[in-house]
């Protein structure tokens, strides 16, 4: 499975981030799919993540400001952030989990400048 991600860079506090992420490769079997975030000395946790049918997880952190969508013919979902702040600044991974398997994107670096 490969995943490619587009989106990310330098955003504006209070602004918008949207990102996406392609699935290629061996697709058959991909069923979560979604976003992790890593910020410099900190763990990787949970932006948002959506199931094949359609279910979704949020991060405690983020909840009220994101919203993960899917399309399950194109194997890609897109994160929609909103109200920014310095706190979002992260690398952030595409996900998925192929059969148990967990894969991951290179991942975005973004940054929110306070």
């Amino acid at each position: 499975v490969q995943l490619q991600a587009s989106g990310g860079g330098m955003m504006q506090a209070g602004g918008s981030l949207t990102l996406t992420c392609t699935a290629s490769g061996s697709i058959f079997g991909i069923n979560d799919m979604g976003y992790y975030r890593q910020a410099p000395g900190k763990q990787r946790e949970l932006v948002a993540r959506v199931s094949f049918a359609g279910i979704s997880q949020y991060g405690a952190s983020v909840r009220d400001r994101v919203t993960i969508s899917r399309d399950n013919a194109k194997i890609m979902v897109t994160l929609q952030m909103k109200n920014l702040i310095l706190a979002d600044t992260a690398v952030y991974f595409c996900y998925a989990d192929h059969l148990g398997d967990d894969f991951w994107g290179r991942g975005t670096q973004v940054t929110v400048p306070s």
